[in-house]
């Protein structure tokens, strides 16, 4: 398995954020082809340096994942990060260890 870990450290209205990355952002994601499983939810009690809120999408493998991005959904999905979050994103790739 292979997750790729998204962080969101700068949420300046959590409201709107969360309305838009429910309603327009996650259904983006979730059509992401060979995309296994997709979770997203706020850090509770975020220090002021701590990510707000962190993304895991799960595909089986890591040229899984490469493909899915490079896919019209995937450019899709990563365009659209442009419309609610401007600063503070990070992408880690992680291999699962067993």
């Amino acid at each position: 398995m292979h997750d790729v870990i998204v962080t969101y450290s700068s949420i300046p209205d959590r409201a709107a954020f969360s309305a838009y990355y429910r309603g327009t952002h996650a259904p983006l994601v979730r059509a992401m082809p060979e995309l296994e499983e997709f979770a997203w939810g706020f850090v509770s009690d975020a220090g002021e340096d701590d990510p707000k809120l962190i993304a895991r999408l799960t595909f089986p493998t890591r040229d899984a994942a490469d493909r899915s991005f490079a896919s019209d959904a995937g450019l899709a999905t990563v365009a659209d990060v442009a419309n609610f979050a401007t600063e503070g994103v990070a992408v880690v790739h992680v291999p699962r260890e067993q």
